[in-house]
């Protein structure tokens, strides 16, 4: 399902505001009862009153607004598939979004610097698939693989360390994650695209990259700082400290990023704060075997207003046949019960 005219969806924000207007109009009713003398007695000398029908009342006239708004949007829905073709790759980035990767020793930030790269790579897509996962001490895939480039750079600039509690950075978790991430299309390039400060801290990376060689895939090491070390800030103006208050260094593992390119029959990009790491990826993945790639689209969409507009007078036919006030046979009830009590 697809809206025509999704501007108009931002009214449903008026919504809660009748809500609560009606809340505070309630209120205001309850106060001036409370001031003719004790609410419960004065809601006795009113047996006509319900309690609940004119809330009913109100939601169903709110949900009548609601569907008349989204009628407005001219909600639409696919009468027509078809699978388009295309020829291309397969990428899955693995971002490393531990707190080492917001040290500044590249402009701005390691990490920011590496979501600038991926952004910069996806413009260079067309016909290609992209997935995205996040690692720091454990791994998850972010976006399934895709060929939406608007979703792809929407969940990037979402990847903050924020996101997985546990510190650290396992790079084999995240081969592994990726090489399992794939399409089952067959005769296609597909690349794991790591992005990290090659501080690996758990081991078991090299075995996890030969495991990818063996199922067909191609393991490039983006390698984000400098091999000099740099402070990670804190987000309080300061550095990280360890355990005895000494500044935490971080540094660019350049020998172990070339062992994992070289075990994932990849490539090894130095990062820095030049663009030639973006033209040698560019080059890389454009030598790559492309395929056909399909996908399935819709080509035809038809406008669902009509189911809408008569969920909306069902609606409305509801809400003016129930009366704000109780019925003869209730209140005959209530009677009853009184009664019966004495």
């Amino acid at each position: 399902m697809r809206f025509e005219d999704p501007t108009y969806l931002y009214l449903l924000f008026i919504i809660p505001i009748l809500f609560l207007m009606r809340f505070w109009m309630l209120w205001r009713q309850r106060r001036a009862l409370k001031e003719w003398g004790d609410y419960e007695l004065t809601l006795k000398q009113m047996p006509d009153r319900s309690r609940h029908r004119p809330m009913l009342k109100f939601c169903l006239l709110m949900a009548a607004i609601t569907l008349i708004i989204i009628m407005l949007a001219r909600p639409q829905m696919g009468s027509k598939v078809s699978k388009d073709k295309r020829n291309g790759i397969e990428a899955i980035i693995c971002l490393d979004i531990s707190n080492s990767m917001l040290a500044e020793d590249v402009m701005p930030s390691r990490l920011m610097k590496s979501k600038m790269l991926v952004e910069n790579m996806v413009d260079n897509f067309t016909n290609d698939k992209i997935g995205l996962v996040v690692f720091a001490g454990d791994a998850f895939t972010q976006l399934p693989i895709t060929a939406d480039y608007v979703s792809a750079k929407m969940f990037l600039q979402n990847a903050e360390p924020s996101l997985i509690e546990e510190q650290g950075t396992d790079i084999a978790k995240a081969i592994d994650l990726a090489r399992n991430s794939f399409t089952q299309q067959k005769n296609i390039g597909r690349a794991i695209i790591i992005i990290t400060d090659g501080e690996d801290h758990e081991g078991g990376v090299i075995e996890a990259a030969k495991k990818a060689k063996k199922a067909g895939l191609r393991v490039f090491i983006l390698g984000v700082g400098s091999t000099k070390g740099s402070p990670i800030p804190n987000g309080e103006g300061g550095y990280m400290v360890d355990n005895t208050g000494q500044t935490v260094m971080t540094a660019l593992n350049d020998q172990m990023c070339k062992e994992i390119a070289q075990a994932g029959s990849g490539t090894y990009i130095h990062v820095d704060n030049t663009n030639d790491a973006q033209e040698r990826l560019n080059e890389e993945l454009a030598s790559m075997q492309k395929s056909e790639i399909s996908s399935v689209v819709y080509s035809e969409y038809n406008d669902q207003f009509q189911i809408v507009g008569i969920f909306i007078i069902l609606l409305l036919i509801i809400e003016t046949i129930i009366s704000e006030c109780k019925p003869s046979w209730q209140k005959s009830m209530s009677l009853f019960k009184k009664n019966k009590t004495r």
